[in-house]
């Protein structure tokens, strides 16, 4: 399973250049495989961009989100043992949205793709992938 990190799933629907080919390549076969998904948590963090205006959308967020799992992404849900994780992850930044998605990560197995770098060099985290190569 690839989870993809709340501002690599923006990048991938807007076609940023900033996310890399090889993670492209990556999520293209991930999803081809039925093993792509986001965690729901980076739903709510899309909508507080909106609501903050730090992020535009062409379309209705629930359309958006809805599009999205109709492609094959895979919404992974949030348990209490995930929550649960999420406030004991050692040696690990405050933001509780980057601790919420990486203890999905590892609830379920899956590799987070991501380009935060807090994220990327917490050695803790050996499923990982620079969404920007």
């Amino acid at each position: 399973m690839l989870l993809l990190d709340t501002h690599v799933l923006i990048w991938l629907d807007e076609g940023n250049p900033r996310l890399g080919n090889m993670a492209l390549r990556t999520i293209i076969e991930s999803l081809a495989a039925g093993q792509l998904g986001v965690a729901t948590i980076s739903f709510w963090e899309v909508a507080m961009l909106i609501e903050k205006q730090r992020l535009t959308m062409q379309t209705e967020l629930e359309v958006w989100r809805s599009d999205l799992l109709q492609t094959g992404l895979l919404e992974i849900p949030f348990r209490g043992t995930t929550a649960l994780r999420a406030g004991q992850l050692r040696m690990f930044h405050g933001d509780p949205a980057d601790r919420m998605i990486v203890a999905t990560a590892i609830e379920n197995g899956a590799t987070l793709m991501t380009a935060d770098t807090k994220i990327l060099s917490w050695n803790t985290l050996h499923q990982k992938i620079d969404a920007r190569q």
